[in-house]
């Protein structure tokens, strides 16, 4: 028999190696002995295997659908409901399967086949329902906004439309359906701020407040409680309400609300330095475009925006970064020793009761679910860490991320003291504490002593020679750098430093213990800066430079805006802190000296208790106040925006190519992942080094590309 998606059976043969998601059906029984036709997605792989949205998939489905609408016209059916494998309704697209795509028609194809699908299930000619179970991403939320009514899982987490990031829109349908369905306030936050704002996701009990799922369920009784549920909507004994819907086509207020939002949302892309990528504009020009027509035409919308942005070198450069380097080599982390090697914590040891410190508790006690004691020189200090924590804890009962008993049990596995012998029984100690060499040796030193002989130490050091910190220890081979980045929570990359006498043991656990606290980590030699604060302060310390030699402040925070960068180099020192920045250069400029240029005008900012360059200036703007200026001295070279860009360019990659030389990382790869996870990196640039080579800078320096293949 043949099937509208046979047309499209094409594509298949352009993505032969896709791992198919299967549409598979079971007929369920009802209360009053109609059937529910249960559709489950599923790969028929283990649970570390995400199912995916392919074109073989997609046809599947299709036909799959095509044959329900026909038992529910036959009377056969009452309703169909969409599920998925344990942890997953759908993961998104198969963005390999999708970067295949060599045209713009192949796109258009793959795009065109995902709405005929989602239109069946949409209007199916009986009630349909989404169960989502697990992760919902892009594709795979569309799915469940297609069908009529949708359900979600407690323990559902990884629920979103992330297109914007990855170089497309929601294309299936989302950009439609979504503002109408949770109101479009609600959508901006999923369509746009989420995906900029390092691709947030949303979990089950936030997707019900908003109004996405209408019914919450518990995770173990999840499927059974929503075929109950789906049945009184059936019989009419629930019904469904849906406060936070908009209607832009009949109601003027809703459709101002949608301007509205669209307008904040493109000040946010503005905001966020996004402008230079085109998906995040093209969504909320689909967006736009969307009102006062009907789903079907908002479609053809969707698919010239899908298939045109396939073809964008930010779409193929986001592939490369997140699905070769962050899915892919993030999660097989080059030089990683075998993980069979690696040692169970149990109970952990942070020294140190600041900021950074407080915060690595917070992570090892949220994760690991595991005593954690924290130390520090007084009582006072203590207490405010364990406040810190405690705060922190309560901030997410209020926000509904953590039930009241749980955090309650969290609360009391961390404990604070004044003596480091509570951490005799640890099985893993690191330190947070000043920047300072020599403070650090005498806290390991203290440490050491009461210590067990197998703990394993760690240092949280930023830039400072882990070698040189092992060399008063009895036994050295068991220290390791264990690098985070702040915000802790927030930021990604664990930078696992490997020093001279560090045994494979200690490796592996620091390997496994990133990976339990849902961290990537990448292998480093112990090098001052390591990789990512290197080549940082070298990009920082251009623009310093290039200001201190007489460029016009706005010029020269201003000169890096193609890259795409989170926020300017100005601003980044002032959130990093200037003396932290300052800090950091010099034990660069010590180890490799004039490439590090020490800024007397940043030591003056610093020692007049100046906290950053700019101010604002009264006009929503900022500008370099006067009474800073007066502290600053000023060369006679000033720099056009043209020429500091491409002098960064060049030491970029200048630094780049020599630490590469230097084996501080296995790879380019490496440094593309630490910069992506660890800097904010775009996605959209494909990575530093891809980037250098497509201006040119690697050829001007090294002679060569850091990707010749490419």
């Amino acid at each position: 028999m043949s099937s509208a998606f046979d047309q499209y059976q094409y594509l298949t043969a352009l993505v032969p190696n896709e791992i198919v998601t299967h549409s598979l059906i079971t007929d369920v029984t009802l209360p009053n002995g109609s059937t529910l036709a249960l559709l489950t997605l599923d790969n028929q792989l283990d649970g570390s295997k995400p199912t995916t949205l392919g074109p073989a998939t997609l046809i599947e489905l299709g036909k799959m659908l095509e044959a329900q609408r026909e038992r529910a016209r036959s009377g056969e059916i009452a309703a169909l409901a969409v599920t998925g494998k344990p942890g997953y309704l759908v993961a998104g697209a198969d963005l390999t399967s999708v970067a295949a795509l060599k045209t713009e028609a192949e796109g258009r194809g793959i795009a065109q086949v995902g709405h005929d699908a989602y239109a069946i299930l949409n209007d199916l000619g009986v009630p349909t329902f989404a169960f989502i179970n697990g992760v919902a991403l892009g594709g795979g939320l569309e799915i469940a906004l297609a069908a009529n009514y949708r359900t979600v899982s407690e323990r559902a987490k990884g629920l979103g439309l992330p297109e914007a990031f990855i170089g497309l829109v929601p294309g299936w349908g989302g950009v439609y359906r979504l503002p109408r369905l949770i109101g479009p306030e609600a959508a901006l936050e999923i369509m746009i701020k989420n995906p900029l704002n390092n691709n947030r996701s949303i979990d089950g009990t936030k997707a019900f407040e908003v109004g996405l799922a209408d019914a919450i369920f518990p995770a173990d009784t999840f499927v059974e409680q929503s075929i109950q549920w789906a049945a009184s909507v059936l019989d009419g004994s629930v019904a469904v309400e849906r406060p936070n819907s908009a209607d832009p086509e009949s109601k003027d207020d809703d459709a101002a609300r949608f301007r509205a939002s669209i307008a904040a949302g493109r000040d946010f892309v503005k905001a966020k330095n996004w402008s230079v990528a085109p998906a995040p504009a093209k969504v909320l020009e689909v967006w736009e475009a969307g009102i006062g027509i009907t789903q079907p035409e908002s479609a053809v919308l969707e698919v010239n925006a899908l298939s045109e942005l396939m073809q964008t070198p930010q779409f193929k450069s986001t592939v490369y970064s997140f699905v070769e380097l962050v899915q892919k080599r993030g999660k097989r982390p080059a030089g990683a020793p075998d993980a069979s090697l690696a040692k169970p914590i149990n109970k952990v040891g942070v020294v140190g009761a600041g900021l950074m410190a407080s915060q690595l508790a917070l992570l090892f006690v949220t994760q690991l679910r595991v005593p954690v004691v924290i130390t520090d020189m007084d009582q006072a200090r203590v207490d405010k860490g364990l406040g810190f924590i405690h705060a922190e804890l309560d901030k997410s009962v209020a926000k509904g991320r953590l039930k009241a008993d749980a955090a309650s049990q969290l609360k009391g596995l961390v404990s604070g003291s004044v003596s480091k012998d509570v951490y005799a029984d640890a099985d893993f100690i690191i330190e947070a504490v000043f920047e300072e060499l020599s403070v650090k040796k005498q806290v390991f030193a203290e440490v050491e002593a009461v210590a067990r002989p197998d703990a394993i130490l760690a240092t949280n050091t930023s830039s400072l020679s882990v070698t040189a910190m092992a060399e008063d220890l009895k036994n050295p081979e068991r220290l390791v750098g264990f690098h985070f980045f702040n915000p802790v929570a927030v930021m990604p990359l664990v930078e696992v430093v490997r020093a001279p006498a560090s045994t494979d043991e200690v490796i592996a656990t620091a390997f496994a213990l990133a990976k339990n606290l849902r961290k990537t980590a990448v292998l480093v030699k112990d090098a001052t800066g390591f990789v990512v604060n290197r080549v940082l302060l070298r990009l920082m310390g251009e623009v310093s430079n290039a200001f201190d030699d007489g460029t016009d402040a706005a010029v020269a925070d201003h000169a890096l805006d193609p890259m795409g960068l989170p926020m300017t180099p100005f601003t980044l020192a002032g959130v990093v802190g200037l003396p932290v920045a300052q800090h950091v250069t010099e034990s660069l400029h010590a180890t490799f000296g004039d490439r590090f240029r020490i800024s007397t005008n940043q030591q003056q900012l610093i020692d007049n208790g100046v906290k950053a360059l700019w101010a604002p200036d009264g006009n929503g703007g900022q500008h370099v106040p006067q009474e800073t200026l007066d502290l600053l001295t000023f060369g006679d070279t000033p720099s056009t925006s043209e020429e500091l860009l491409t002098r960064t360019q060049d030491a970029l990659a200048e630094e780049i190519g020599l630490l590469l030389d230097e084996g501080v990382v296995a790879g380019p790869e490496d440094v593309d992942l630490c910069m992506i996870l660890g800097a904010g990196w775009p996605m959209h640039l494909g990575g530093i080094t891809p980037y250098l080579d497509r201006v040119g800078a690697s050829e001007r320096v090294n002679g060569k590309k850091f990707h010749p293949e490419r």
